[in-house]
């Protein structure tokens, strides 16, 4: 049976920094080759990088790309790579993959399927390609796919797998949510039994605006097995040695090409067992894809630190503990900004968490500030009762201060707000809303209490204080203000925003589900009320099936009753 040594390059790529992009192509070649690899598979578009969104409308930007794939040409020798590229010809931009061998692009493939939901929004761009591609090798006939060409049924794999193919290589840039690489799996064992060929899938890897892209590169065998996962959450080079089926008889199809690939020789040692990775918990996979995502935003856009607003509960502790594992106890600063309404405990638990992960922290009053904004507006508030304007002002203030250390400093304000405060409102435009980046805002409440049980369990001591755990959460912009005065319990309120945002459900079938009519209602009427908000929010890191943003685009003037089934 014959065997070939695959390469996987599993990269970090950043969109527009071709020569850094490369550089890191080149870089994983020459490890490739090292290992004796007979053929490299790199990401989707891994030369400008993924998504390159309108960037592809700039002629300049699709030039540079080319150009930028010429020079990787100019230096392969024997291995054939397989990388991702914007290709244009007569006008037309195509989500493209080059095969690149002895200084030459041997051959093109362009992608067929498109995606345009959720995230992608693909047909905006790009023109789906109409050929199959075929590489005729030594060991056996091996296709090529780019992502969604595997995802749907009846794709372009089963048309080369017709054409004799042993090995489909699919070119991934699949962005992550939570638990996906199960879904991943299952259908790269689908396909492969499908097709009777061995798969291998080259999944992106690092963070892109509000998508993170995780990684768990696959190859399955002709049966479905899968024989190998690449990690999760950061770059590698996996090389696996393939079995393929003997070469088999190929029908003819007008729709595939078939262009001669030599391979060089395998180079007979055997390689180590291959290995499949998988996450320890969904706490671990959701906690490393907040990491990732948070270090790639901070260094791809040239910020050297962060600062939060540290209230001393458990949303900015969380986000203290992400933001230090992503870059470094030294390049986080906190900020505490205590009122008269500001709790002993959330003195201690603010000081507590600075102390544990070695932060440093500043603390500014805000009652001054408060006083003199409500003295000034005494007038025109005259005969008015306090409200939630004066608790928005102190939200208002400390978004201030915030953002003046971050002008001044340089530093990227990273925001607390969690997805079920988001969902429904519960933030403050201008205030606790006001910052570069929106760690925690796809995670839900609850999760967020399972991720600081994830992160004290994983280091074997309570780097956050326990206290977080158990006491209530509250906004404290009042004396003995509780959450729960203004939303239902967490443990009601996230199950209910899981079926009415991520799986758009109506008002009756979440009913049916067994939750009081009352609180179905009032909640969503919380989350469309609180649309122009959002608009308005940070980006934030996408961990969901459906996150606010690229995924859920509703329009803010909206009279559509939800309370149709």
């Amino acid at each position: 049976m014959p065997v070939v040594r695959v390469a996987i390059a599993q990269l970090n790529q950043t969109v527009g920094a071709l020569e850094a992009n490369v550089a890191a192509i080149q870089e994983y070649a020459a490890k490739g080759e090292a290992h004796g690899a007979q053929l490299m598979v790199c990401p989707e578009l891994s030369i400008p990088g993924y998504p390159p969104e309108d960037l592809v409308l700039k002629p300049s930007f699709v030039a540079a790309n080319r150009a930028a794939l010429e020079r990787v040409a100019a230096n392969t020798g024997a291995m054939p790579i397989l990388v991702g590229f914007v290709d244009r010809e007569d006008g037309m931009l195509y989500d493209a993959a080059a095969v690149l061998q002895e200084g030459r692009i041997v051959a093109v493939y362009r992608k067929a399927m498109l995606p345009n939901y959720g995230v992608f929004d693909e047909k905006r761009y790009f023109t789906p390609g109409s050929e199959a591609l075929v590489l005729e090798s030594q060991a056996g006939r091996i296709g090529v796919t780019i992502c969604e060409d595997i995802w749907l049924p009846h794709g372009p794999y089963l048309a080369e797998s017709q054409a004799g193919a042993c090995l489909i290589v699919n070119l991934s840039a699949s962005p992550y949510h939570r638990e996906k690489w199960k879904e991943r799996q299952r259908l790269i064992a689908a396909r492969a039994r499908e097709s009777q060929a061995a798969l291998v899938y080259a999944n992106l890897v690092g963070g892109q605006d509000e998508l993170v892209f995780d990684g768990f590169s696959l190859v399955a065998d002709g049966t479905g097995r899968i024989l190998a996962q690449g990690r999760g959450f950061t770059e590698e080079l996996m090389v696996v040695d393939i079995p393929l089926e003997e070469h088999r008889g190929a029908e003819e199809h007008s729709g595939v090409r078939i262009v001669p690939l030599t391979l060089p020789p395998h180079p007979g040692e055997g390689m180590d067992q291959p290995r499949i990775t998988i996450p320890s918990s969904p706490e671990e996979e959701v906690y490393e894809a907040l990491v990732l995502a948070t270090h790639d935003y901070v260094g791809k856009n040239g910020f050297s630190d962060a600062i939060i607003g540290l209230s001393g509960g458990i949303d900015s502790a969380v986000v203290a503990s992400i933001a230090v594992d992503a870059l470094s106890s030294r390049r986080v600063h906190c900020l505490f900004m205590p009122s008269e309404f500001t709790s002993r405990e959330s003195y201690e638990d603010a000081e507590a968490v600075a102390r544990n992960l070695g932060i440093s922290l500043e603390t500014i009053p805000i009652d001054d500030m408060l006083h003199a904004y409500c003295s000034s507006l005494a007038r025109v508030f005259a005969g008015t009762k306090a409200d939630t304007t004066e608790e928005n002002l102190q939200a208002r203030i400390r978004g201030n201060l915030l953002m003046a250390l971050s002008n001044k400093l340089g530093y990227l304000v990273l925001t607390t707000g969690n997805k079920s405060e988001m969902a429904c409102g519960y933030a403050t435009l201008y205030g606790d809303m006001a910052g570069g980046f929106a760690v925690i805002k796809d995670v839900l409440k609850t999760m967020v209490f399972r991720l600081v049980a994830y992160r004290n369990a994983r280091q074997g001591g309570p780097w956050l204080p326990d206290r977080l755990l158990t006491k209530a959460p509250s906004a404290e912009l009042r004396y003995d203000q509780k959450d729960s005065d203004s939303l239902p319990p967490y443990d009601v309120l996230d199950p209910i925003l899981e079926a009415y945002v991520e799986q758009d459900l109506s008002i009756e079938a979440i009913v049916a589900r067994g939750f009081p009519r009352d609180t179905v209602r009032r909640v969503a009427r919380l989350v469309d009320r609180a649309e122009y908000k959002r608009r308005q929010a940070p980006p934030g890191v996408k961990i969901t099936a459906k996150a606010f943003g690229r995924d859920r685009r509703l329009p803010i003037t909206n009279r559509f009753s939800n309370e149709r089934p």
